[in-house]
């Protein structure tokens, strides 16, 4: 790797890749922590560090086991533990980001072969993905254990599958292949994103759906600096970083580092690079990041170290050095 920002060095982004590797499962699976649940959006997102770390062969097992375990109809369910289904919602988010975290490895590898193989698993995905965008452009969220439309959108879910479907569109460029369809969601989804929160289910509270669109580039330029101005005293904590919702003194790693790729992609690189400082309050000696501490008293809660928060934050660090990542947030 090159020099990433000063702020987080590459022996402690390799530290921190290394603390992922060792909650990775001998099947290829990343739980969240060890002996916890494996979240199919949560696994992909630790998957991307291990690339951005140079531990290619592990992101190749990753992403292997989210084809081995995917359903015949293209989507996931949202949890495994003990190799065993433990939530059947099918989470629309959780199976496009496959496609994101394929194409991330295509980028950060040079190496064509695993698309190639995986094309099946993004095709099918995408089909189930795409059954749930409404008239209106949203997408449905999800679907129940018994295959039902959960009818909301919402506007995180909606803005990261964009980002996912803008990687599938990509992959099957590459490949060769042609989707107009994708591309024609992916226009559909944009002016939906774009034409206001109201059309999605409300979650002002949560400080994803602030900032999410910026990540997603659907909302850029002025638009995007304004957006995140216009929230950012209810949700930023100076010398601290952001928290997940609004009306708690709760600072996260996993949203602190989000908002670091927010920022980079409204053009805000020095507020991005102060924001991936504060969140370093956050790092435990194993290079692994705690899940959160509350505030003004910096206690940690809860004692647990999130294998995705930790992929996040090697994640920000690369797209603000102008790593790989950069080519596909």
């Amino acid at each position: 790797m090159l020099e990433i920002d000063p702020v987080l060095t590459i022996e402690e982004a390799t530290l921190t890749a290394e603390a992922i590797a060792s909650v990775q499962l001998p099947d290829g699976a990343i739980p969240e922590f060890p002996g916890g649940v494996i979240n199919p959006w949560n696994h992909v997102e630790a998957a991307m560090a291990l690339d951005v770390a140079g531990f290619h062969e592990r992101a190749r097992r990753a992403y292997r086991w989210s084809a081995a375990v995917q359903r015949d109809d293209g989507d996931w369910p949202a949890g495994f533990l003990d190799h065993a289904v433990v939530d059947q919602t099918r989470d629309a988010n959780f199976s496009a980001y496959l496609a994101f975290g394929l194409r991330h490895h295509y980028v950060c590898t040079g190496d064509r072969t695993l698309l190639e193989e995986m094309w099946p698993v993004v095709d099918r995905a995408m089909t189930f993905v795409l059954d749930l965008q409404r008239p209106d452009g949203t997408i449905s969220w999800a679907r129940d254990a018994h295959g039902r439309r959960w009818d909301a959108a919402l506007l995180t879910s909606s803005s990261c599958i964009h980002m996912s479907l803008r990687s599938a569109v990509a992959i099957a460029g590459t490949l060769g292949h042609e989707r107009p369809e994708w591309e024609l969601a992916l226009s559909l989804l944009g002016d939906a994103i774009s034409g206001g929160d109201h059309n999605f289910q409300p979650k002002r509270r949560f400080s994803m759906d602030w900032y999410y669109p910026v990540i997603a580039r659907v909302i850029e330029g002025e638009a995007a600096r304004e957006r995140l101005r216009s929230r950012w005293d209810d949700f930023v904590v100076s010398s601290r970083g952001c928290r997940c919702v609004s009306d708690r003194p709760w600072i996260t790693s996993g949203e602190t580092a989000e908002l670091v790729l927010a920022l980079i992609a409204a053009e805000l690189p020095m507020e991005a690079s102060l924001m991936l400082r504060w969140v370093q309050h956050l790092r435990d000696e194993d290079g692994a990041y705690w899940i959160g501490a509350t505030f003004p008293d910096g206690t940690v809660w809860p004692r647990q170290k999130p294998t995705w928060g930790s992929g996040s934050v090697v994640l920000a660090a690369d797209v603000l050095r102008g790593g790989p990542s950069a080519l596909c947030f």
